[in-house]
């Protein structure tokens, strides 16, 4: 891994002073000296100077507590900006501008004392110092009591694996902390969401390590049921306020929307009587009078125990002019001239008609037909 210079944090500036005691390396004001650093496994680690020389000719670095030939690890000279590599360098180390010693991809043997020669015109300085290189912690694990939970009725209980004393929770990548929605265990290992919704989806710990940086666990992806919470019945010709004006024989759509997760089940009901449509959508191809009525679409999400209907109304387009049949059993009609029609009694006598209303079942003598199937 390679990250950049980690943020200082209190910890890590009580690690350097319990160094610096250890070591007994406190200098003298005025004296270069390196600031110790304990570092992580897979991390860069850093060596900084303190009390540089403003006009130094070369920054030498080397392995050990002295500055021999042999124990070189690389070298920087100010004046000409080139670096030189030693016998010690492994490839992962460099020294900066500033004369700092950088280590990329830290490993344990790199643990040990380090020692830099910075040359100035009016003599040499050096200074050593000592690198700790730990073992990196694992990354912490995280597991919950369930993954499948109906929004605003089940709560979801999630559970970090670490050895950590200090852990974050995160939901949705963002930190969250004691709320009046979830709760976080005293020791930090605990997350509780007391009621989930739809937007709780993924849940995941962190702990920081001696570096500052956080070490996340894994990703936890809830399945959260929900809706629907609405129902929109949109049509085609439009209904507005729930009525639906269509022309006898032409076509008419209907189709239920909503909002909801897994997909919701679909029932249409037509004026009080359930239709073998299970679909969102529900097509009349050439609209009959039987057709007309109350249609009302219902959705039903059963893993999340709710239900939403819509109703809509289909009535005869009042300009509607032609052609016209009437539904009565004891009646047919049939095309006899441009919007006047023919129409026969169950005993065969005609009787000429406009478009119109239809005869009651009680109506049933041609002038009661004649009269009522008159254009209104």
């Amino acid at each position: 891994m390679d990250f950049s210079r980690p943020r200082c944090s209190p910890w890590r500036e009580l690690v350097l002073v319990a160094s610096l005691l250890a070591c007994g390396i406190f200098q003298t004001s005025g004296q270069v000296s390196i600031v110790p650093f304990i570092g992580l496994e897979g991390y860069r680690s850093f060596l900084d100077l303190e009390n540089i020389p403003e006009d130094a000719q070369e920054y030498s670095w080397h392995r050990g507590v002295n500055d021999s030939e042999g124990s070189m690890i690389v070298s920087y000279k100010p004046p000409s900006n080139s670096w030189q590599s030693g016998p010690m360098f492994s490839g992962r180390e460099n020294v900066t501008t500033e004369g700092r010693l950088r280590i990329k991809n830290s490993m344990l043997n790199d643990t040990g004392n380090y020692t830099v020669r910075v040359d100035v015109s009016s003599g040499t300085h050096r200074a050593t110092s000592w690198l700790e290189i730990r073992e990196k912690e694992s990354n912490p694990g995280i597991s919950t009591n369930t993954t499948s939970v109906v929004e605003y009725m089940d709560s979801v209980a999630a559970f970090c694996h670490t050895n950590a004393t200090t852990v974050t929770w995160y939901v949705n990548g963002i930190q969250v902390s004691s709320n009046d929605l979830m709760t976080i265990s005293p020791d930090g290992k605990t997350l509780v969401i007391l009621k989930v919704n739809r937007y709780d989806v993924i849940l995941q710990c962190a702990l920081e390590n001696i570096l500052g940086y956080l070490q996340k666990s894994a990703q936890i992806f809830l399945t959260v049921a929900y809706g629907p919470d609405s129902v929109w019945l949109r049509s085609d010709p439009s209904n507005f306020n729930g009525v639906l004006s269509a022309e006898l024989g032409s076509k008419v759509e209907m189709k239920c929307t909503s909002t909801a997760f897994p997909e919701p089940k679909h029932r249409w009901i037509h004026n009080g009587s359930l239709l073998s449509v299970s679909e969102a959508n529900i097509t009349l191809p050439s609209l009959t009078w039987e057709q007309m009525g109350r249609y009302r679409c219902i959705v039903e999400n059963p893993v999340a125990q709710l239900t939403m209907y819509r109703d809509v109304r289909i009535q005869r387009n009042p300009g509607q002019t032609g052609p016209f049949e009437c539904p009565h059993q004891n009646w047919r009609t049939r095309p006899d001239g441009q919007g006047v029609y023919s129409a026969h009694s169950s005993q065969g006598d005609p009787v000429k008609m406009k478009v119109g209303s239809c005869p009651s079942s009680a109506e049933k003598s041609p002038d009661a037909l004649s009269s009522r199937c008159v254009q209104t």
